[in-house]
């Protein structure tokens, strides 16, 4: 028999005020993977994980997390998962050493086990060298890297990442990235919330783009790149009349630079016939350049950043 999935979501809606925040969001993560949720802020990636945590009952819809109902069995799936919101949740007050050592009595291991299990966790993570030094004088990665390691004191099936390198700067961020790597190499499933495109795309095994509440496409990054045709033609434009003439068929804009991104499928005919498409006189483009697509085009294409109604691929 096949385990079930890691998560499994049908149907997820969640209303506040009056106001929908999840609009029937289905999801399925594999066991064993890094699945990125991916959005704006507002699309409703903090709401999906707190219901998929117990945190937060859905209004409608159902959910399974390491193959135990969110409603029904909440303690099995509470003892089946770990969370790290985004902040981290240390004591400043205490040493790296006595927060993970704390946290380990509180998930029931006994203090030699405790002392054990924090040592280990510490050497993983790289803070050995800081174990007896008050958190509060942890750097902003080495506080999430404290962060992550007591979440994986009980040794969860599924790790809830929201955001996790909120605040970061790039070398701590992808510090963080390996560490992810590393926890994802031993078997647990990671489900990652980001609004960064290049985090999703180093991480992930799978994409799912949200907006507005609504999972508006998902995919490997290589597969959401390739449904924007794969390439991008990026043109400087004349003047601002052209600019605005063309903008409804970009998926990239720079009004201050007048270019504008159009998708394309990146051969010679192609091109060709999509300038004389957009310039019939051949006097509003005066200049171009390909270039492979990237999950930012994937991004700002569904994800209605300009107003408009998200594209659903």
């Amino acid at each position: 028999m096949h385990a079930p999935p890691a998560v499994e979501a049908t149907g997820l809606r969640k209303t506040y005020r009056n106001v929908p925040v999840l609009d029937g969001i289905d999801l399925r993560v594999e066991r064993g993977t890094v699945f990125a949720l991916l959005g704006p802020n507002g699309a409703g990636k903090t709401t999906t994980v707190r219901i998929l945590a117990t945190l937060t009952a859905p209004d409608a819809g159902r959910a399974r997390v390491a193959g135990h109902d969110v409603v029904a069995e909440r303690s099995r799936v509470r003892r089946a998962i770990s969370l790290t919101g985004q902040f981290a949740a240390v004591d400043d007050d205490q040493t790296g050493e006595e927060n993970l050592r704390m946290m380990a009595r509180l998930t029931g291991l006994s203090r030699a086990a405790a002392a054990r299990r924090a040592g280990e966790l510490l050497e993983r993570f790289g803070l050995t060298d800081a174990r007896r030094r008050l958190a509060a004088t942890y750097s902003g990665g080495m506080r999430r890297r404290l962060d992550l390691a007591a979440g994986l004191l009980g040794e969860p099936e599924v790790l809830f990442l929201d955001e996790p390198t909120t605040g970061l700067d790039p070398r701590s961020r992808r510090q963080l990235w390996e560490v992810v790597r590393e926890v994802a190499a031993r078997g647990t499933t990671v489900f990652l919330t980001t609004q960064y495109l290049e985090e999703a795309d180093r991480l992930a095994d799978r994409i799912a783009v949200m907006d507005r509440g609504r999972i508006v496409a998902e995919g490997t990054a290589p597969e959401l790149k390739a449904r924007l045709s794969g390439h991008r033609l990026d043109l400087v434009v004349a003047d601002r009349e052209t600019y605005l003439r063309l903008t409804p068929r970009a998926v990239h804009h720079d009004p201050e630079a007048l270019t504008l991104g159009i998708p394309t499928d990146g051969s010679a005919p192609h091109v060709r016939a999509l300038l004389d498409e957009l310039d019939p006189t051949g006097t509003g483009i005066t200049r171009f350049t390909l270039r492979t697509a990237t999950l930012d085009d994937v991004f700002l294409a569904l994800t209605g950043t300009d107003g408009k109604e998200p594209a659903r691929v």
